[in-house]
């Protein structure tokens, strides 16, 4: 029982990790964009870490990486903010009147 409660707090941690990975995204859009290579090397080191924790049996280390993978890979997702947005709506309709 206690090695399913551990589970499910991992999980639950891992959750967070998306949400908090979108906010690093959208806070920090001029470093993302200069560390690019940076960030996706880290996310393989820690999905080979992840896959070595898994064959050791390391829960905690397994959590860990992947948490970092998972945050690191959502604040590399491009953020579409309401600029963005409108930008891409003037071009729209740029296009359209055109035609």
């Amino acid at each position: 029982m206690l090695e399913v409660l551990k589970i499910i707090i991992g999980i639950v941690i891992l959750a967070l990790g998306i949400p908090i990975g979108n906010i690093l995204a959208k806070n920090t859009s001029e470093e993302l964009k200069d560390g690019r290579r940076w960030f996706l090397i880290l996310i393989l080191i820690c999905f080979i870490g992840a896959i070595i924790s898994l064959i050791f049996r390391e829960d905690a280390l397994l959590f860990t990486f992947l948490f970092i993978a998972i945050v690191t890979s959502r604040s590399l997702r491009p953020v579409k903010t309401k600029e963005k947005m409108k930008k891409i709506s003037k071009k729209r309709s740029v296009k359209k009147k055109r035609k």
